[in-house]
């Protein structure tokens, strides 16, 4: 079984394009997708049509969970959210909040209790760091399920919680870095425009991780986000960094 995981795609179709063909090209069995499709200054539209043609489980993130309600939005979530019509709005509306593929596999976007809580990381001014032991245990709090698939980070990690769990964040499809705000700003630098994904194999009796970075044609999306009055994604998108 080869399980593809993708997450954070953000609009940016031609990442998600190729990143679909290199999980084809590896013969993936199944996709999950972890949320936040959709927001930011690039193709909306044309990922929300892409996705709903797809037979993938896919969880919200907090970007669709607040672009699918009454607003106030922020940039991001208004720029794709104007360019969408009703029957993807509806789709983003109905997707779950955390889901499972399988009872050893269980999606969620942020952790199992928010969308906006990162699992792997913590935030701290200036940078996010990787979480301690103690943070993932407390994040994880009462799932049990042996694999545990998160996003909203876009850092890719793979990390065993206490109890053995495997906790594994794909990174983002479309965006390498950003800059968080919650609790306070951060910095978020994969410091590569590629785009990420993971693939996970059952094999020898256990689930094993691959954390995958994709070249593909990252600066014609920069550009279209310059295009489009964000030159900090532009920035994001061509380098990995936000400066």
């Amino acid at each position: 079984m080869r399980l593809a995981v993708v997450s954070d795609i953000h609009g940016n179709l031609p990442a998600l394009e190729a990143v679909v063909r290199d999980f084809r090209t590896r013969g993936a069995d199944a996709v999950v997708n972890l949320g936040d499709c959709l927001s930011g200054p690039l193709l909306a539209l044309e990922t929300a049509q892409f996705l709903m043609a797809q037979n993938w489980l896919t969880v919200r993130g907090n970007h669709d969970r607040l672009m699918a309600g009454p607003g106030p939005w922020g940039p991001s979530d208004g720029f794709a959210r104007a360019r969408l019509t009703d029957r993807e709005l509806v789709w983003l509306a109905a997707l779950p909040a955390t889901a499972a593929f399988s009872p050893e596999v269980w999606l969620c976007h942020g952790t199992p209790g928010s969308d906006l809580e990162c699992f792997l990381e913590t935030p701290e001014p200036g940078r996010s760091r990787a979480a301690t032991a103690r943070e993932v245990d407390g994040r994880l709090g009462r799932v049990a399920a042996p694999v545990v698939l998160c996003g909203h980070t876009h850092v890719p990690r793979a990390a065993r919680a206490g109890r053995g769990q495997l906790v594994v964040n794909p990174g983002s499809v479309g965006v390498p870095a950003l800059e968080g705000q919650n609790p306070f700003p951060y910095l978020v630098e994969t410091g590569s425009p590629d785009a990420r994904y993971a693939m996970l194999e059952w094999r020898n009796g256990a689930w094993i991780p691959e954390l995958i970075a994709v070249p593909y044609g990252h600066n014609a999306m920069a550009d279209l986000a310059q295009a489009n009055g964000r030159p900090d994604w532009a920035c994001a998108l061509r380098s990995g960094y936000m400066g």
